[in-house]
């Protein structure tokens, strides 16, 4: 998938993403960020940004931010959270940001495994001494949301459920390690980090997940009706009748740093 494609898929129902699904990774925010150090005044770029949730939460700790992302639409909604910020539309495989701009870069799960050459972009643009830190999915039997992947996988095309295995290996030890090294980047930690998704009923949940990238393939290939009435059938056990939908799954982290 291009990285035009790309856009298209997560800025299809952007609004949604933003509102609905993108405040679940707070908690990944918030420890990558202390994990980097990020300081105040500090300079930090959050690649494949989406809809600037992270960047926003930086903000917030007196960080300076820009962001990227292939959604035009996600970065409208970036730009009106944290107006202050410099939210670019592009490709993370070239950043439109010269060398050695940033304190700090991030990305959370938006650079998996193949897609390794936006982590040497990633160093580029970060100063000597500078951090880099990733977010990405954990175990399959640390993730809640695994009703939903596996519906995403069944009904999507073959080429996108390869990919999104692929992807999925981002997490296994050694990947990520890998990753970095190849990118000239110096490995320094990783860990996990518990998110959650909190939603009503199943009405809200289904909107919420029909929303992310990895369903725009599925839902034109399936159809919007027999997707949604799939994550229905899929998502209906974990509905408790007060709570909603409370779904913890675990995101693995790591952070790395750039050799002076």
């Amino acid at each position: 998938m291009s990285w035009e494609d790309s856009g298209k898929a997560w800025g299809d129902r952007a609004a949604d993403w933003a509102y609905l699904f993108e405040p679940y990774a707070r908690p990944a925010n918030d420890e990558l960020f202390a994990r980097v150090g990020l300081a105040p005044g500090q300079r930090l770029l959050d690649i494949a940004c989406g809809s600037g949730f992270a960047a926003h939460t930086a903000a917030a700790r007196a960080a300076r931010v820009a962001g990227l992302d292939a959604s035009e639409a996600l970065i409208a909604i970036a730009r009106a959270r944290t107006p202050a910020g410099d939210f670019r539309v592009g490709d993370m495989f070239a950043l439109p940001f010269a060398d050695a701009t940033f304190d700090v870069a991030t990305s959370f799960n938006g650079i998996w495994q193949g897609c390794d050459a936006a982590l040497v972009e990633a160093r580029r643009v970060v100063r000597p001494g500078g951090m880099v830190g990733l977010t990405f999915w954990g175990a399959p039997k640390t993730l809640g949301l695994m009703p939903f992947f596996a519906t995403v996988f069944r009904l999507s095309p073959s080429d996108h459920a390869n990919a999104t295995i692929s992807q999925g290996g981002t997490g296994q030890p050694g990947v990520v390690e890998a990753m970095f090294a190849g990118a000239g980047l110096e490995f320094c930690e990783r860990g996990t980090v518990e998110v959650v998704n909190e939603w009503p009923d199943l009405d809200v949940a289904v909107r919420a997940l029909s929303s992310a990238g990895p369903s725009w393939p599925a839902i034109q290939a399936a159809g919007e009706d027999t997707f949604a009435a799939a994550l229905r059938e899929a998502l209906g056990p974990l509905v408790d009748p007060v709570l909603g939908l409370r779904i913890v799954s675990t995101f693995g982290w790591a952070t790395a740093r750039v050799p002076v």
